[in-house]
């Protein structure tokens, strides 16, 4: 099969996926092949690369936003049948016995495993993936604009969840990109004011032409203090910005899997008045199963570049520069 191969961590500048054939994979006990149609280019794919997260599998194949049809079922199976589509993502693995696995918080499991991290993932014409961790989804749903819920609707629809935003309430969005597109259009389906904070003049349109009531470079210009925020950007610098802006009683939701050092808080003006910051540590399988019904049900559509496989370096630079808006996604079946 043809795949995008990380053999060193690097710069994506430097282009380092390799479009080269290797032997298609094989499904064991328990798991399916999935032919892949579509794997969506995510920003923990550049932590994975560039070597903010601890070095794993080498050489390896990234992606972990995967929309394809199993073409081959392994001992066991009896969830899944050849010809169903199904979605992979970040998550793919856990003990299924600990404390956190027997309190529906399988997310905390110190034995998890991740898809484009510990093994190979969607930057391929085929990925295996244990049929418990992949999601069934309607044969309706075109692979391309459905991959991005599989991690960037994912993460956004727990960061969503963690930011406990009120009835009818003020959120606010910092960075603008894959993630916060879809948390956008989910909370405005929720009944919400969405406000949105970047640095990017495109993405700042792209908020606004969304449906954000508010789109900005400068949390001196929101027009008011907001109930909940999620802070998408990968820089801690911003946290206590985002805490000034909160109002009595806020939420601050961290949605990245990596960030820069957070600066000295201050007490009295970012923590006083019950104001809370919660991390986001991956997503739950019922995550994926609440977020995809209320998908579906609210029609959301996220915006999507797509790109062949050979072009993954591209997709990977131009999600760094923030060159896109939406998601970008490698179609591949």
């Amino acid at each position: 099969m043809r795949a995008a191969i990380l053999y060193r961590t690097a710069d994506v500048d430097s282009s380092p996926l390799s479009l080269g054939e290797i032997d298609d994979p094989e499904p064991d006990e328990g798991d399916v092949r999935v032919r892949v149609r579509a794997c969506g280019v995510c920003r923990t794919d550049l932590h994975v690369i560039e070597g903010d997260l601890p070095e794993t599998k080498r050489p390896l194949i990234p992606g972990h936003m995967v929309v394809g049809e199993v073409d081959r079922v392994g001992d066991g199976v009896a969830t899944l049948s050849v010809g169903n589509l199904v979605g992979i993502a970040w998550l793919r693995g856990t003990d299924g016995t600990c404390g956190f696995c027997t309190s529906g918080r399988e997310n905390l499991c110190a034995a998890s495993r991740y898809t484009g991290y510990h093994e190979h993932g969607g930057y391929a014409e085929y990925a295996v993936v244990p049929a418990d961790f992949a999601y069934a989804l309607p044969d309706s749903l075109d692979a391309v604009r459905g991959a991005p819920l599989l991690c960037s609707g994912l993460i956004g629809y727990r960061a969503l969840e963690r930011a406990e935003v009120p009835e009818r309430g003020r959120l606010l969005l910092v960075g603008f990109g894959s993630s916060a597109h879809i948390v956008l259009q989910l909370a405005l389906h929720r009944g919400h004011d969405v406000y949105v904070v970047t640095r990017s003049a495109n993405h700042i349109e792209h908020a606004r032409e969304t449906g954000a009531a508010w789109a900005g470079d400068d949390f001196g210009r929101l027009p008011e203090p907001v109930d909940s925020a999620i802070l998408f950007a990968p820089s801690g610098g911003l946290v206590p910005p985002i805490m000034e802006s909160l109002a009595h009683g806020g939420t601050l939701s961290i949605a990245g899997i990596h960030l820069s050092d957070v600066p000295e808080l201050t007490y009295e003006t970012h923590l006083f008045h019950e104001k809370q910051i919660r991390s986001v540590a991956a997503n739950t399988r019922e995550d994926g199963r609440r977020l995809l019904e209320e998908a579906i049900a609210a029609g959301l559509r996220p915006d999507v570049v797509e790109y062949d496989l050979g072009d993954a370096n591209r997709a990977l630079q131009d999600l760094k520069h923030s060159r896109t808006t939406g998601t970008g996604v490698l179609a591949i079946g």
